[in-house]
Protein backbone atom coordinates (compact mmCIF):
# COMPACT_ATOMS: atom_id res chain seq x y z
CA UNK A 1 0.00 0.00 0.00
CA UNK A 2 1.44 3.49 -1.18
CA UNK A 3 2.02 5.73 2.29
CA UNK A 4 2.89 9.43 2.34
CA UNK A 5 6.64 8.17 2.95
CA UNK A 6 6.33 6.96 -0.76
CA UNK A 7 5.01 10.11 -1.98
CA UNK A 8 7.95 12.22 0.00
CA UNK A 9 10.58 10.27 -1.38
CA UNK A 10 9.42 10.23 -4.98
CA UNK A 11 8.77 13.74 -5.05
CA UNK A 12 12.44 14.64 -3.31
CA UNK A 13 10.85 16.30 -0.66
CA UNK A 14 10.70 16.13 3.28
CA UNK A 15 7.66 14.18 5.06
CA UNK A 16 6.15 17.30 6.72
CA UNK A 17 5.78 18.93 3.30
CA UNK A 18 4.60 15.79 1.89
CA UNK A 19 1.85 16.23 4.70
CA UNK A 20 1.30 19.93 4.71
CA UNK A 21 0.21 19.45 0.47
CA UNK A 22 -1.87 16.27 1.62
CA UNK A 23 -3.97 18.02 4.03
CA UNK A 24 -3.97 21.60 2.81
CA UNK A 25 -2.39 23.24 6.37
CA UNK A 26 0.56 24.91 5.97
CA UNK A 27 2.30 27.10 3.19
CA UNK A 28 4.20 25.26 0.06
CA UNK A 29 6.15 27.11 -2.74
CA UNK A 30 3.82 26.59 -6.02
CA UNK A 31 6.89 24.31 -7.67
CA UNK A 32 7.10 21.91 -4.50
CA UNK A 33 3.50 21.92 -4.53
CA UNK A 34 3.49 20.70 -8.19
CA UNK A 35 5.85 18.29 -7.60
CA UNK A 36 4.42 16.38 -5.13
CA UNK A 37 0.46 16.48 -6.36
CA UNK A 38 2.73 14.86 -9.84
CA UNK A 39 3.42 11.92 -7.08
CA UNK A 40 0.69 11.67 -5.69
CA UNK A 41 -0.65 11.20 -9.36
CA UNK A 42 1.62 8.76 -10.42
CA UNK A 43 1.72 6.57 -7.17
CA UNK A 44 -2.26 6.76 -7.02
CA UNK A 45 -1.99 7.49 -3.55
CA UNK A 46 -5.41 8.03 -1.25
CA UNK A 47 -5.03 8.81 2.42
CA UNK A 48 -6.93 6.55 4.44
CA UNK A 49 -9.74 8.40 6.67
CA UNK A 50 -7.11 7.71 9.73
CA UNK A 51 -4.43 9.16 8.12
CA UNK A 52 -6.43 12.39 6.86
CA UNK A 53 -6.99 12.59 10.97
CA UNK A 54 -3.59 12.66 11.77
CA UNK A 55 -2.43 15.43 9.07
CA UNK A 56 -5.09 17.23 9.93
CA UNK A 57 -6.36 17.09 13.27
CA UNK A 58 -10.07 16.73 12.62
CA UNK A 59 -11.61 13.17 12.20
CA UNK A 60 -14.40 14.82 10.27
CA UNK A 61 -16.68 12.91 12.05
CA UNK A 62 -19.90 13.62 14.04
CA UNK A 63 -20.72 11.14 17.20
CA UNK A 64 -24.55 10.96 17.64
CA UNK A 65 -26.54 9.34 20.71
CA UNK A 66 -29.88 8.11 20.74
CA UNK A 67 -32.09 5.74 23.82
CA UNK A 68 -32.82 3.54 21.19
CA UNK A 69 -32.89 2.94 17.52
CA UNK A 70 -36.03 1.76 16.43
CA UNK A 71 -39.28 3.12 15.43
CA UNK A 72 -40.08 5.79 13.46
CA UNK A 73 -39.31 8.77 15.67
CA UNK A 74 -35.30 8.74 15.66
CA UNK A 75 -34.62 7.20 12.29
CA UNK A 76 -35.84 10.78 10.46
CA UNK A 77 -33.79 12.58 12.84
CA UNK A 78 -31.17 10.23 11.70
CA UNK A 79 -32.10 10.47 8.54
CA UNK A 80 -31.79 14.40 8.76
CA UNK A 81 -28.14 15.16 10.39
CA UNK A 82 -26.78 12.19 8.18
CA UNK A 83 -28.10 14.03 5.01
CA UNK A 84 -26.73 17.76 6.28
CA UNK A 85 -23.62 15.45 7.75
CA UNK A 86 -22.35 14.45 3.67
CA UNK A 87 -23.25 17.38 2.16
CA UNK A 88 -20.66 19.19 4.24
CA UNK A 89 -18.06 16.26 3.73
CA UNK A 90 -18.42 14.98 7.20
CA UNK A 91 -19.44 11.67 8.71
CA UNK A 92 -21.42 10.46 11.09
CA UNK A 93 -20.94 7.70 14.28
CA UNK A 94 -23.98 6.34 15.99
CA UNK A 95 -24.34 5.40 19.49
CA UNK A 96 -27.36 4.07 21.14
CA UNK A 97 -29.18 2.51 24.15
CA UNK A 98 -31.13 -0.86 23.99
CA UNK A 99 -34.62 0.83 26.06
CA UNK A 100 -33.93 -1.23 28.91
CA UNK A 101 -32.18 -1.12 32.20
CA UNK A 102 -30.09 1.73 33.18
CA UNK A 103 -31.28 4.70 30.76
CA UNK A 104 -28.19 7.20 32.58
CA UNK A 105 -25.97 4.53 31.95
CA UNK A 106 -26.21 3.71 28.98
CA UNK A 107 -25.95 7.02 27.88
CA UNK A 108 -23.04 7.83 29.76
CA UNK A 109 -21.60 5.05 27.80
CA UNK A 110 -22.44 5.95 24.41
CA UNK A 111 -20.66 9.09 24.83
CA UNK A 112 -17.21 7.41 26.34
CA UNK A 113 -17.36 4.86 23.07
CA UNK A 114 -18.19 7.82 20.62
CA UNK A 115 -15.61 10.15 22.14
CA UNK A 116 -13.09 7.19 22.04
CA UNK A 117 -13.73 6.91 18.48
CA UNK A 118 -12.51 10.49 18.08
CA UNK A 119 -15.05 12.27 16.74
CA UNK A 120 -15.00 16.01 16.22
CA UNK A 121 -18.19 16.82 18.49
CA UNK A 122 -21.66 14.66 19.72
CA UNK A 123 -24.85 15.11 19.26
CA UNK A 124 -27.16 14.05 21.96
CA UNK A 125 -31.16 13.66 22.41
CA UNK A 126 -31.38 11.82 25.71
CA UNK A 127 -32.87 13.28 29.37
CA UNK A 128 -31.41 10.26 30.90
CA UNK A 129 -28.39 12.47 31.49
CA UNK A 130 -27.90 14.17 34.77
CA UNK A 131 -26.04 17.97 34.82
CA UNK A 132 -23.43 16.34 36.47
CA UNK A 133 -22.73 14.05 33.78
CA UNK A 134 -22.32 16.52 31.11
CA UNK A 135 -20.32 18.67 33.59
CA UNK A 136 -17.99 15.71 33.68
CA UNK A 137 -16.88 16.01 29.94
CA UNK A 138 -14.96 19.00 30.94
CA UNK A 139 -13.71 21.17 28.24
CA UNK A 140 -15.38 18.60 25.63
CA UNK A 141 -19.08 19.91 26.94
CA UNK A 142 -18.25 23.14 24.42
CA UNK A 143 -18.25 20.56 20.95
CA UNK A 144 -21.77 18.89 22.27
CA UNK A 145 -25.47 19.94 21.34
CA UNK A 146 -28.45 18.62 22.82
CA UNK A 147 -31.81 18.05 21.04
CA UNK A 148 -35.12 18.24 22.77
CA UNK A 149 -33.44 18.83 26.49
CA UNK A 150 -31.51 21.15 27.90
CA UNK A 151 -28.53 21.36 30.90
CA UNK A 152 -27.55 24.07 33.22
CA UNK A 153 -25.32 26.62 31.79
CA UNK A 154 -25.63 25.56 28.65
CA UNK A 155 -28.58 27.45 26.62
CA UNK A 156 -26.43 28.35 23.39
CA UNK A 157 -26.45 24.59 23.03
CA UNK A 158 -29.23 23.10 23.46
CA UNK A 159 -32.08 23.17 21.05
CA UNK A 160 -36.10 22.47 21.77
CA UNK A 161 -39.34 22.43 20.96
CA UNK A 162 -42.50 23.55 23.19
CA UNK A 163 -44.27 20.17 24.62
CA UNK A 164 -45.85 22.26 27.16
CA UNK A 165 -47.23 24.35 23.93
CA UNK A 166 -47.92 20.85 22.06
CA UNK A 167 -49.72 19.55 24.68
CA UNK A 168 -52.06 22.80 25.00
CA UNK A 169 -52.68 22.42 20.99
CA UNK A 170 -53.60 18.57 21.37
CA UNK A 171 -56.22 19.93 23.87
CA UNK A 172 -57.41 23.00 22.36
CA UNK A 173 -58.21 21.03 19.17
CA UNK A 174 -60.44 18.61 21.04
CA UNK A 175 -62.09 21.41 22.90
CA UNK A 176 -62.95 23.11 19.56
CA UNK A 177 -64.83 19.96 18.25
CA UNK A 178 -66.30 20.03 21.20
CA UNK A 179 -64.89 16.98 23.26
CA UNK A 180 -65.01 17.30 26.52
CA UNK A 181 -65.13 13.41 27.68
CA UNK A 182 -61.38 12.18 26.78
CA UNK A 183 -59.24 9.52 27.73
CA UNK A 184 -55.41 9.44 28.09
CA UNK A 185 -52.46 7.30 27.11
CA UNK A 186 -49.59 8.92 28.52
CA UNK A 187 -45.65 8.30 27.68
CA UNK A 188 -43.53 7.49 30.79
CA UNK A 189 -43.63 9.35 33.16
CA UNK A 190 -39.94 9.56 33.75
CA UNK A 191 -38.83 11.77 30.61
CA UNK A 192 -39.33 15.23 30.54
CA UNK A 193 -41.06 15.74 27.43
CA UNK A 194 -43.95 13.48 28.21
CA UNK A 195 -44.37 15.26 31.43
CA UNK A 196 -44.53 19.11 29.58
CA UNK A 197 -46.93 17.61 26.97
CA UNK A 198 -49.33 15.79 29.04
CA UNK A 199 -49.11 18.84 31.60
CA UNK A 200 -49.85 21.31 28.77
CA UNK A 201 -52.81 19.55 27.67
CA UNK A 202 -54.32 19.12 31.38
CA UNK A 203 -54.02 22.89 31.82
CA UNK A 204 -55.72 23.72 28.27
CA UNK A 205 -58.57 21.31 29.92
CA UNK A 206 -59.02 22.77 33.08
CA UNK A 207 -58.88 26.55 31.60
CA UNK A 208 -61.95 25.55 29.89
CA UNK A 209 -63.79 23.44 32.92
CA UNK A 210 -62.91 20.23 32.31
CA UNK A 211 -62.47 18.41 35.52
CA UNK A 212 -59.30 16.34 34.30
CA UNK A 213 -59.45 14.19 37.72
CA UNK A 214 -62.15 12.32 36.12
CA UNK A 215 -60.50 12.21 32.73
CA UNK A 216 -59.05 7.82 31.67
CA UNK A 217 -54.91 8.43 31.95
CA UNK A 218 -52.74 5.33 31.36
CA UNK A 219 -49.20 5.71 30.87
CA UNK A 220 -47.41 3.84 28.46
CA UNK A 221 -43.98 3.69 26.73
CA UNK A 222 -44.22 5.12 23.48
CA UNK A 223 -44.31 2.10 21.55
CA UNK A 224 -47.18 0.73 19.05
CA UNK A 225 -47.08 -2.44 21.52
CA UNK A 226 -47.96 -0.35 24.47
CA UNK A 227 -50.22 2.19 22.42
CA UNK A 228 -52.41 -1.03 21.24
CA UNK A 229 -52.45 -2.13 25.51
CA UNK A 230 -53.94 1.07 26.87
CA UNK A 231 -56.79 0.80 24.01
CA UNK A 232 -57.70 -2.75 25.15
CA UNK A 233 -57.44 -1.46 28.66
CA UNK A 234 -59.38 1.56 27.76
CA UNK A 235 -62.06 -0.65 26.25
CA UNK A 236 -62.40 -3.20 28.94
CA UNK A 237 -63.22 -0.24 31.36
CA UNK A 238 -65.87 0.66 29.86
CA UNK A 239 -65.14 4.58 30.45
CA UNK A 240 -67.55 6.72 28.59
CA UNK A 241 -65.58 9.04 26.24
CA UNK A 242 -65.41 10.54 22.43
CA UNK A 243 -62.06 11.12 22.55
CA UNK A 244 -58.51 9.55 23.15
CA UNK A 245 -55.47 11.74 22.72
CA UNK A 246 -51.59 9.72 22.41
CA UNK A 247 -49.08 10.97 23.76
CA UNK A 248 -47.38 10.14 20.53
CA UNK A 249 -47.91 9.02 16.59
CA UNK A 250 -46.94 5.03 17.36
CA UNK A 251 -49.01 4.56 20.22
CA UNK A 252 -51.78 6.08 18.55
CA UNK A 253 -50.79 3.81 15.37
CA UNK A 254 -50.89 1.13 18.03
CA UNK A 255 -54.56 1.91 19.22
CA UNK A 256 -56.05 2.60 16.09
CA UNK A 257 -54.78 -1.19 15.02
CA UNK A 258 -57.44 -2.39 18.40
CA UNK A 259 -60.35 -0.25 17.88
CA UNK A 260 -60.25 -1.97 14.37
CA UNK A 261 -59.81 -5.50 15.40
CA UNK A 262 -62.48 -4.39 18.14
CA UNK A 263 -65.05 -2.77 15.80
CA UNK A 264 -64.74 0.90 17.25
CA UNK A 265 -64.86 2.80 14.39
CA UNK A 266 -62.59 6.07 14.49
CA UNK A 267 -63.86 9.17 13.90
CA UNK A 268 -67.47 7.82 14.28
CA UNK A 269 -67.21 6.36 17.69
CA UNK A 270 -64.07 7.66 18.67
CA UNK A 271 -62.05 10.31 17.43
CA UNK A 272 -58.16 9.78 18.01
CA UNK A 273 -55.44 12.50 18.15
CA UNK A 274 -51.65 11.66 18.75
CA UNK A 275 -48.73 13.28 18.46
CA UNK A 276 -45.44 14.73 16.57
CA UNK A 277 -46.53 14.21 13.33
CA UNK A 278 -43.87 11.69 11.85
CA UNK A 279 -45.17 9.68 8.32
CA UNK A 280 -46.65 7.17 10.36
CA UNK A 281 -49.10 9.64 11.38
CA UNK A 282 -49.76 10.32 7.40
CA UNK A 283 -50.09 7.09 6.73
CA UNK A 284 -52.29 5.07 9.26
CA UNK A 285 -55.67 3.97 8.76
CA UNK A 286 -57.55 6.82 9.27
CA UNK A 287 -54.66 8.94 8.53
CA UNK A 288 -54.15 10.54 12.18
CA UNK A 289 -54.64 14.24 13.18
CA UNK A 290 -51.29 15.01 15.22
CA UNK A 291 -49.25 17.51 16.63
CA UNK A 292 -47.18 18.54 14.37
CA UNK A 293 -43.53 19.25 16.60
CA UNK A 294 -40.82 20.46 14.24
CA UNK A 295 -38.57 18.27 14.83
CA UNK A 296 -36.80 18.76 11.69
CA UNK A 297 -36.40 22.90 12.29
CA UNK A 298 -34.59 21.91 15.71
CA UNK A 299 -32.35 19.15 14.74
CA UNK A 300 -31.11 21.60 11.22
CA UNK A 301 -30.03 24.58 13.35
CA UNK A 302 -28.52 21.80 16.02
CA UNK A 303 -26.00 20.38 13.53
CA UNK A 304 -25.63 24.10 12.39
CA UNK A 305 -24.55 25.16 15.53
CA UNK A 306 -22.24 22.18 16.23
CA UNK A 307 -20.75 22.52 12.78
CA UNK A 308 -19.93 25.93 13.79
CA UNK A 309 -18.60 25.46 16.76
CA UNK A 310 -16.17 22.49 15.54
CA UNK A 311 -15.15 23.84 12.36
CA UNK A 312 -15.42 27.58 13.00
CA UNK A 313 -18.43 27.80 10.17
CA UNK A 314 -20.95 30.38 10.16
CA UNK A 315 -23.95 29.02 9.67
CA UNK A 316 -27.16 30.30 10.45
CA UNK A 317 -29.02 29.01 13.84
CA UNK A 318 -32.28 29.41 14.86
CA UNK A 319 -34.01 28.85 17.98
CA UNK A 320 -37.99 29.15 17.36
CA UNK A 321 -39.72 26.07 16.13
CA UNK A 322 -43.70 26.25 15.86
CA UNK A 323 -45.69 24.19 16.49
CA UNK A 324 -48.99 23.35 14.90
CA UNK A 325 -51.66 20.98 14.28
CA UNK A 326 -52.06 18.50 11.27
CA UNK A 327 -55.59 17.92 10.34
CA UNK A 328 -56.50 14.70 9.18
CA UNK A 329 -59.32 11.76 9.26
CA UNK A 330 -59.09 9.99 12.80
CA UNK A 331 -60.71 13.56 14.54
CA UNK A 332 -64.52 14.52 14.01
CA UNK A 333 -66.87 16.53 15.99
CA UNK A 334 -68.08 15.27 19.47
CA UNK A 335 -72.04 13.91 18.73
CA UNK A 336 -74.63 13.83 20.83
CA UNK A 337 -74.12 10.46 23.07
CA UNK A 338 -70.66 9.15 24.24
CA UNK A 339 -69.20 6.43 23.50
CA UNK A 340 -68.67 3.91 26.10
CA UNK A 341 -66.08 2.24 24.75
CA UNK A 342 -66.85 -1.62 25.55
Amino acid sequence: MTTIKDVARLAGVGLGTASRVVSGKGSVSPATLARVKKAIDELGFRPSHAARALLSGSSRMIGVYIPVLSGTFYTPILQIIDTELRAAGLHMVVAFGVGLGDARRQAVEGIEFLMERGCDGLIVMTSALLDEDVAALGAKRELLVVLNHSFDGMAEQCFMVDHRLGGRLAARTLLEHKHRDIAVVAGPASLTDNVERIGGFMDELEAAGVDTRKLWVAESDFSPAGGWNAAKELAESGHPCTALFCANDEMAVGALSYFQEAGIRVPHDLSVISYDDTPSAEFSAPRLTSVRMPWREMTLNGVNALLNRCYDLQRPVARDFPVSVTLRASLAKAGGRRRKAA
